[in-house]
């Protein structure tokens, strides 16, 4: 080789290097409770404050509660638990209630643990990263924390690969699944793809059947498969009711209810975001003039 082109791949060599992203690290892990993935850079940024609702407060789903709050404790106490799938109607609280059972699993004498100190850690994975799951699984193992990584409206399109990289976690792969990793994900699509892409396949494929029984078991690989349905005007009330009284709003029962079914119908349908979203506005009606 020319021995002038030798600085010049030296050069090319270095400039590759500081456009790559460091290799993951478990710096800082007990920094926080909580973390979003960020597989460009390798590495987990830190939430300081989880932004969720008492779990108390999540009315109309008390059967789904039940089913992840009880998976949640259990492996915070170092016990078996499965990897949990929350489908179905928008707004009924899925992943909420994600955010609710790890406030609840770490919990001291009634009060937050100290920031690092939960029993439980939460990370946050988008639906785009999926692929860097293995590497994310690999930089967890070792540690000595337990952790739910969460995908919140996880869906695939045609022609979208990713899945296999979450049927690999879920199977456990060759290296099988860390024992201190669940997986928890929520979606709008019970089978985590449009019915036009499961048509499609089974259309064109020479084995229908098997064509989609790979995509459309990814759902059954979740141990916890949980379905959350729309609500009917009780529960939609109940919800509202809960709401207020936690702040201890100045309203009539009858108004109150009058006010949110009215306000149901300008969203066209009922739902605990849309609940929500009713008393935020409420409160700010109500609050007094400054």
């Amino acid at each position: 080789m020319d021995s002038d082109l030798l600085p010049v791949l030296d050069r090319i060599a270095s400039a590759l290097e500081r456009l790559s992203p460091p290799p993951p690290t478990l710096a800082g892990l007990d920094a926080a409770d909580a973390f979003v993935w960020h597989p460009a850079q390798g590495r987990l940024t830190p939430v300081g404050h989880v932004a969720h609702v008492d779990i108390d407060l999540l009315r109309g789903v008390a059967t789904q509660r039940r089913l992840v709050l009880e998976n949640t404790l259990h492996f915070a106490r170092g016990l078996p638990a499965n990897n949990a799938m929350l489908w179905g109607a928008r707004g009924m609280g899925k992943s909420s209630l994600v955010k609710a059972a790890h406030a609840q699993a770490n919990l001291l004498d009634g009060r937050p643990a100290p920031a690092g100190r939960g029993r439980l850690v939460l990370i946050e994975i988008q639906r785009e990263d999926l692929s860097t799951l293995p590497d994310l699984l690999a930089l967890l193992r070792n540690s000595s924390r337990r952790f739910i990584v969460f995908c919140d409206d996880l869906s695939f399109e045609s022609e979208d690969a990713d899945y296999k990289a979450l049927k690999s976690v879920l199977d456990g792969g060759i290296s099988g699944r860390p024992a201190n990793v669940l997986f928890y994900a929520t979606s709008n699509r019970r089978h985590l793809m449009p019915r036009d892409m499961i048509d499609n396949e089974r259309s064109t494929a020479i084995n229908p059947s098997e064509a989609v029984e790979e995509k459309v078991s990814l759902s059954d690989r979740f141990g916890l498969w949980i379905g959350f349905h729309n609500c009917a005007q009780d529960v939609f009330l109940d919800m509202v009711r809960a709401y207020a009284a936690a702040r201890a709003l100045p309203i009539a029962d009858a108004e109150l209810a009058q006010r949110a079914n009215a306000w149901s119908v300008t969203r066209g349908g009922r739902s605990g975001r849309v609940a929500y979203q009713f008393i935020e506005d409420l409160t700010a009606e109500l609050a007094p003039a400054q």
